[in-house]
C-alpha cells in the first residue's frame, strides 16, 4: 500500500474518532463493527487521553509466565520471532487469555516508543484498560485483528498500527492468548495480518505436549465424543473411558455407522478375514455395553445416545470448502497401526482428502499445519510455496519444511 494511500486512510480514521469522541457523532458507516463495538465498550471505562496502559502485579506476571506452557514455546522459536521483529521494525507481543502483557520484542524504534506506553510484560491492554486495539480484539472475539491508526481508542497510539492472531492449544482448543505485531501506521503493509497468523502457528507448534492442564472441549460435550484422529481418545458425559484398542475400533465403528451394524457387518469391518469366532465379538461387544452404561442396541448393533466424531468433523468442514478449519481439526492418521479394515480404508479416504483439498487451496497456514502431521509430504509444501511471493512470511517456515522432508 503506497503512502498516498495509507496517509488517506489514516486522515480518514481520525475523523471518525473525532466525530465519534468530540461530537457523539453516528460513525456506523464509516468505521468496522468490531471497532465501533470496542469504542463504545473503552468509552464507559477510559478517557480517549490516556497515556499507558496500566501495569498489573510484576510477581504475578512473572510467576504466571513462568508456568505458561507459552514460555516454553516461546524460548523455541524465539530467534524466528526476533527476527521477523528486527526486519520489519516491530514490536512482537504475546498476551495471557485476559490480555496482559507476558513477553515481548521489539526492534530498535518501536522497542522505544513500546515502553512509553507500557507496551511491556505485565501491560494490561484490554479494551476496558487502554482502549481499542487488535490485542483486545483478537483475544475477545478469537481471530486474527488488525487496528489502524485513529481506530485506536486511545489518541496515545494513533501512530500505531497492529495486527493479532489468537493463540490455541492444538490438542485441546483452548485459548492461551494472543501474539501480536505492532509498528508505526506508515508501515501499514497487507501481509502483517498474514504474518500474526504465521508467528500464532509458530508458537502453537511449538507447544509442548499436553500443554494445557483442565477441562477439555470434549468434556462439556453430552452423550459420546471421540477423537480418533491421530490419539484416540473417548468420553461419555464428560467422563473419559478407558477401553482397550479392540472396544475402541468396536465404537468407533458404531459412531461412524449410527444407523447400525448387523453382527456380521461388525464382524467383517473389525476383523476383515481373520479367524475370529462371532462369539469373541460378541464379549467384545458385551464388555462396551457394559462401559457406557447398557447405551448400545442389539439387532442390529447401534449406539443409542448423541455421538460425535473428530472424523465426521473434519470431511464437514472439507465439504464445505473450509479447507484451514478442516486441518486445525484434523489430528493426524486415523487410528494409526489399525488392524480393521474398514477403518484402514477410512484412514486413507479422511488422509487423501485433506491433501488433496490442501494442493487444490494451499493456504500457508494450513500447510504450516499440516506439514507439523506429515513432514516428508514436500509436495504439498512445495505447491504453496509456488503460489507465493517471495515477500510473504511464510516462506522462511515453508522452505524449513522442506529441508526437514530432505528436499
Amino acid at each position: 500500500m503506497v503512502r498516498a494511500e495509507l496517509h488517506t486512510r489514516r486522515v480518514e480514521a481520525v475523523r471518525a474518532w473525532t466525530s465519534f469522541i468530540e461530537n457523539g457523532d453516528d460513525v456506523e458507516a464509516r468505521v468496522r463493527p468490531e471497532i465501533l463495538r470496542s469504542w463504545a465498550r473503552s468509552g464507559i471505562a477510559i478517557r480517549p487521553d490516556v497515556t499507558h496502559a496500566p501495569l498489573a502485579d510484576e510477581d504475578d506476571t512473572a510467576d504466571y509466565w513462568r508456568h505458561s506452557p507459552l514460555q516454553v514455546a516461546v524460548e523455541r522459536v524465539e530467534d524466528d520471532l526476533r527476527r521477523t521483529a528486527e526486519d520489519g521494525d516491530l514490536v512482537i507481543a504475546v498476551t495471557d487469555p485476559d490480555t496482559r502483557i507476558l513477553w515481548t520484542y521489539g526492534g530498535r524504534v518501536m522497542r522505544r516508543k513500546a515502553e512509553t506506553v507500557n507496551f511491556v510484560p505485565g501491560g494490561r491492554w484490554d479494551d476496558q484498560s487502554v482502549g481499542t486495539n487488535a490485542l483486545d480484539l483478537a483475544n475477545r472475539d478469537d481471530v486474527p485483528s488488525m487496528v489502524f491508526s485513529a481506530e485506536h481508542y486511545a489518541e496515545v497510539v494513533h501512530n500505531w498500527v497492529c495486527w493479532a492472531a489468537p493463540v490455541h492449544d492444538p490438542v485441546t482448543g483452548a485459548r492461551l492468548g494472543v501474539v501480536d505485531l505492532s509498528t508505526t501506521w506508515d508501515r501499514t503493509h497487507p501481509i502483517g495480518l498474514a504474518t500474526a497468523r504465521v508467528m500464532a502457528r509458530l508458537i502453537e507448534t511449538a507447544l509442548p505436549v499436553g500443554a494445557v492442564a483442565g477441562p477439555r472441549d470434549e468434556q462439556s460435550a453430552p452423550g459420546l465424543v471421540m477423537t480418533l484422529l491421530g490419539t484416540a481418545e473417548t468420553w461419555l458425559d464428560g467422563q473419559r473411558l478407558l477401553l482397550n484398542r479392540r472396544q475402541t475400533e468396536i465404537l468407533a465403528l458404531l459412531a461412524l455407522h449410527q444407523e447400525g451394524l448387523s453382527l456380521e457387518q461388525l464382524h467383517a469391518a473389525v476383523y476383515g478375514d481373520q479367524a475370529v469366532t462371532f462369539s469373541t465379538l460378541k464379549a467384545e461387544v458385551s464388555h462396551l455395553r457394559h462401559a457406557i452404561g447398557g447405551q448400545l442396541a442389539s439387532r442390529p448393533y447401534r449406539l443409542l445416545m448423541p455421538v460425535t466424531t473428530d472424523v465426521e468433523q473434519v470431511l464437514a468442514l472439507l465439504r464445505r470448502g473450509r479447507v484451514a478449519a478442516a486441518v486445525d481439526a484434523y489430528g493426524g492418521d486415523l487410528m494409526p497401526g489399525t488392524n480393521s479394515p474398514a477403518l484402514t480404508e477410512l484412514a486413507e479416504y479422511v488422509a487423501v482428502a485433506v491433501r488433496e483439498a490442501l494442493l487444490a487451496n494451499p493456504e500457508p497456514d494450513a500447510v504450516m499445519r499440516y506439514s507439523e502431521l506429515a513432514p516428508y509430504d514436500a509436495e504439498v509444501v512445495e505447491v504453496c510455496l509456488a503460489r507465493l511471493d517471495g515477500g510473504h512470511p511464510a516462506v522462511p517456515l515453508l522452505k524449513g519444511r522442506l529441508a526437514v522432508a530432505g528436499h
